[in-house]
């Protein structure tokens, strides 16, 4: 099967099991993430999120003081967002096939999804982004912090893919599209982990 065809069916089936309404079964890193991005952004701001899924918990910390755009291959996460954040504007939709206007976003998100798309397809994302972001606007992500690409046959219950690089690769396509790396942090799970980058475009 397509590797985005194995996640938007797997995300379609495990909705619920990978995020309930209130959020009990998630990590809660998000909002601390969240809060060292938001002070630097103006108010009313634009946003991006790349893999909004059920819109818990990043679209209902945003939606209420940002002009917020939540983006999700599975149309069932994106019917429950609609539900779950009245305030956000949601699309179901490939983000590697995405067009939006040059300098549209304050700020462009993504946790835990472009690990989801083919690596191949990655650096063309990143460029995308780089061009939507205003000039000194800012990308928060997480991404691989090893190199690995491959399938999970049981992921909370559902078949799922995965495709990412090392943390290094990604640091040096940020840097080849004159993004400032602010930080980078590992973050742990598992036996493994992932890279949590805040980056900000270069201001013209």
């Amino acid at each position: 099967m397509d590797p985005k065809e194995i996640v938007r069916q797997g995300y379609d089936k495990i909705s619920y099991n990978y995020r309930t309404d209130d959020g009990r079964n998630m990590p809660s890193d998000y909002a601390a993430w969240l809060a060292e991005l938001t002070p630097l952004l103006p108010d009313s701001a634009p946003l991006l999120e790349l893999g909004c899924g059920c819109g818990v918990p990043v679209g209902q910390i945003l939606a209420p003081d940002f002009e917020y755009t939540g983006i999700d291959i599975s149309p069932v996460q994106v019917e429950r967002a609609r539900q779950l954040v009245q305030n956000g504007k949601f699309l179901a939709a490939d983000m590697s096939q995405l067009t939006f206007p040059d300098k549209a976003f304050a700020a462009i998100l993504s946790f835990y999804a472009i690990i989801h798309l083919p690596l191949e397809e990655q650096p063309v994302l990143f460029a995308n982004i780089q061009r939507w972001l205003r000039p000194g606007g800012y990308l928060m992500a997480t991404v691989g912090h090893t190199g690995w690409t491959g399938t999970e046959e049981d992921w909370l219950g559902a078949e799922m893919y995965w495709s990412h690089a090392d943390a290094a690769t990604y640091r040096q396509w940020l840097i080849d599209l004159n993004f400032a790396i602010i930080w980078s942090r590992f973050i742990p799970e598992g036996d493994g982990g992932h890279t949590l980058f805040l980056a900000q475009k270069a201001p013209e």
